[in-house]
């Protein structure tokens, strides 16, 4: 895992200002740093050594005639196979995966490599013969990329952080309605980041930038295809278990320390099992929560004596957690709440101080089915409830009447059953507010009155497919990249740990989404088919358990200043964002208008 950052335009002036932000993004490679610059372009890049840990590594990467260039973040998975393809015509320089990307390029054409390759990465790639740039994003959105183009300057980085540094915060201006899709989602939904005209790269697409005149295109690169085909659930089943071996091993490839993340939940149980196939001696991590609810650490236990991992345990209590929650918030950059990210950086921080690589769960839940809320849409669905619209305005003007004690659940959960639209529910599950709970940001900040608030959902919302798949697809397209992902890279990047995610490879998610969705709850359960799978390997225990979330208890340990603030989007951005706030826009008590 490395972290780059690049510009277009004459460096000479600038180099300073960029080598800054380059080196904001130091915590994500500390190992070695580099830069190479012409007349019309800057690249600099900060490398975790994973793969060939010699100076051959060092990136930015050239082709021996100087005139590609390439600044990888991320890895290759299955790399060994296009080397020993490519090293037939091209001359390799390094061990290294990222090289592959170099004379994958310049073999196949940009279209070709991304079709040819898998793994976890963000890269850019200067072709001086073309004069254009291009930046790509893996098919999850696993690697942040983030891009701006601000007063005819073109620049780009891994995290916006050094986006920041480089455009100076004179020459950056707060997107309210970013901001007021964080009320919405916890997260600012991709392409919009905290800021007018900078942006996310959207998973599985790439961008074009060429120098010459100065055009941006963008463009998906791969499509989930969802169309069923016919497989018993046993097939299905054994192909499955195959094809999560398959990544695993895979993923294993290192020159440093490999552990996993062992929650005691399914995903990470099953990542383990997988691993002790391939490596004698695997290391396991864990955090024991100091709140019976919310623990798991026996739980993984049972699962680390089972397989026979190196299993380590590091206990989370409030003082541990409490020096991290105001750190980890500006992390992200942006308006971030997921509470789980604390947790996350605990473990991720316990796990570095043995190993440089970790193999996590991760994406489980999206491609399985394994979200509660799931049966709650479909039981709502099922009751066959009539719609009554026509009650907002008065279940409205009830909530703020009546604000947030048990008479306010109660017009909430009459909402929920006989109001709400399908999206609507389904924010609300998500623990979003919905418009009416909203009116005074929308009104303070001005935002349109037609504004759509679920624009970002709307766009992955395929009312043909069946629901629990629709839900799914909406997931992995939204939830699972924009803050699951999201999370776990900030997370453990701050400490230099690669995170990888075994179940969301490029065979296993093309798999997945071409199973009827009974087969893929097969039995009718959550993660049927998954628990078909490797029902052979795991404790029944963990097998039939409740899933629980990765989190601890911010109110139990009196972490979070509600200060009289309904939401955990509005405590943050009161806290930790009211300074690009708009005047009129500071949070008030609950019921105001």
């Amino acid at each position: 895992m490395c972290g780059f950052f690049g510009f277009s335009g004459s460096p000479g002036p600038l180099v300073e200002k960029a080598r800054a932000a380059l080196h904001e993004l130091r915590h994500r490679g500390p190992d070695q740093w580099g830069e190479w610059w012409d007349d019309r372009v800057y690249l600099g890049h900060h490398r975790l050594s994973i793969l060939d840990l010699s100076e051959h590594g060092r990136q930015p990467m050239k082709d021996r005639e100087g005139q590609v260039h390439i600044a990888v973040n991320g890895e290759i998975y299955g790399f060994q196979r296009w080397r020993r393809e490519l090293s037939g015509k091209h001359e390799f320089q390094s061990l290294s995966d990222s090289e592959v990307v170099l004379h994958g390029y310049k073999e196949w054409g940009l279209r070709g490599l991304l079709d040819r390759i898998d793994g976890i990465y963000a890269f850019c790639i200067y072709d001086q013969r073309l004069n254009k740039v291009f930046l790509v994003r893996d098919r999850a959105g696993v690697k942040p990329l983030y891009f701006a183009r601000i007063q005819n300057q073109f620049a780009w980085a891994s995290e916006l952080k050094a986006l920041r540094a480089f455009f100076g915060p004179d020459r950056l201006t707060p997107d309210v309605t970013a901001l007021y899709d964080f009320l919405t989602y916890l997260y600012v939904p991709a392409p919009k980041s905290l800021y007018r005209d900078v942006y996310k790269l959207e998973p599985a697409h790439y961008a074009e930038l060429d120098l010459a005149t100065g055009t941006f295109t963008k463009n998906a690169y791969w499509t989930l295809n969802k169309t069923p085909v016919a497989i018993s659930e046993s097939e299905a089943a054994g192909h499955l278990a195959e094809l999560v071996d398959r990544s695993v091993q895979e993923q294993l490839v290192s020159d440093v320390p490999v552990g996993v993340f062992l929650s005691g939940g399914m995903d990470s149980s099953i990542v383990a099992s997988s691993a002790v196939r391939y490596s004698r001696h695997i290391q396991t991590f864990n955090i024991r929560i100091d709140d019976p609810r919310l623990d798991e650490s026996g739980y993984a236990q049972v699962v680390a004596d089972h397989l026979g991992t190196d299993h380590h345990v590091r206990d989370c209590g409030r003082e541990d957690a409490g020096q991290w929650v105001d750190r980890i918030q500006a992390w992200y950059d942006e308006p971030f709440a997921d509470t789980s990210a604390i947790p996350t950086h605990l473990v991720s921080r316990f796990s570095r101080e043995r190993i440089t690589v970790a193999l996590s769960g991760d994406g489980g839940d999206e491609l399985f089915g394994g979200y509660q809320w799931y049966w709650w849409m479909k039981e709502r669905a099922d009751a066959g409830r009539p719609r009554w619209p026509g009650l907002r305005p008065w279940s409205a003007r009830l909530k703020r009447r009546v604000g947030r004690g048990l008479l306010g659940r109660a017009v909430r959960r009459m909402e929920f059953d006989y109001v709400l639209g399908e999206l609507e529910v389904y924010t609300r599950l998500m623990g979003g507010l919905i418009r009416d709970d909203k009116l005074r940001y929308a009104r303070a900040w001005g935002v349109d009155p037609d504004y759509d608030d679920y624009w970002y959902f709307r766009q992955h919302w395929d009312p043909d497919l069946p629901l629990l798949t629709r839900l799914q697809v909406l997931d992995f397209h939204t939830y699972l990249p924009d803050d699951i992902l999201t999370k776990v890279d900030r997370a453990s990047m701050q400490v230099a740990l690669e995170v990888r995610v075994p179940l969301l490879s490029r065979a296993i998610i093309e798999f997945v989404f071409s199973l009827p969705e009974p087969v893929r709850y097969a039995g009718g359960i959550l993660k049927g088919l998954l628990k078909k799978a490797f029902n052979d390997r795991l404790p029944p225990a963990i097998l039939t358990r409740r899933k629980q979330g990765f989190s601890i208890p911010l109110q139990a340990w009196n972490m979070a200043d509600t200060a009289g603030l309904p939401s955990i989007q509005e405590r943050i951005l009161s806290r930790d964002y009211a300074h690009v706030l708009p005047p009129l826009a500071k949070p008030t008590a609950p019921g105001a208008a």
